[in-house]
């Protein structure tokens, strides 16, 4: 059973999240402090010094700005892009090439001030989001697409095969 929420305090809306391209990868959270940006460059390239990235932060206090850093101008470009579309405080947005979000989540997650991980993807992906009068904040998101069936043995042995191909299982 759903229900909607009808409310002339709160409106939800979906932002859909642009990508440069279709295997672009982001991840998507929420932190807490004005180092943020600077703490999230220095856990990513600490993990992985191959990877190109952008971040783009969302203050919710004080000048209220969107602080942004990384090593790659297009992809900081688009982060602040997206920032400025969800619009919510304390929300950070991370666009990177050269690698995946596995090979850094758990660094980002160790980061002290990040409070959570919405999302981790190369999919399409929307944020919902819900605004009063107060302001703007992520409520979830709508990460791909919803499931097609269970997967059977060959689906299975596609699975396994493809992630020893990329070598992420032996």
């Amino acid at each position: 059973m759903s229900q909607s929420i009808n409310n002339s305090n709160l409106q939800i809306s979906l932002v859909e999240i642009e990508k440069p391209s279709d295997d672009t990868n982001f991840i998507l959270g929420h932190s807490h402090f004005i180092k943020t940006v600077e703490d999230l460059y220095e856990a990513i390239v600490n993990t992985n010094s191959n990877i190109k990235f952008g971040i783009a932060f969302n203050e919710a206090s004080g000048k209220c700005l969107i602080r942004h850093t990384g090593n790659a101008d297009h992809l900081i470009q688009i982060a602040i892009k997206n920032a400025e579309k969800i619009n919510c405080g304390h929300t950070f947005i991370i666009f990177i090439e050269n690698g995946f979000p596995l090979n850094i989540l758990n660094a980002i997650k160790n980061v002290n001030e990040v409070c959570r991980v919405h999302c981790a993807t190369a999919n399409s992906c929307q944020v919902l989001v819900g605004e009063s009068e107060q302001g703007r904040g992520v409520m979830g998101v709508i990460d791909g697409f919803k499931s097609k069936g269970v997967e059977n043995e060959e689906d299975q042995k596609e699975r396994r095969d493809f992630l020893r191909m990329i070598k992420y299982k032996q």
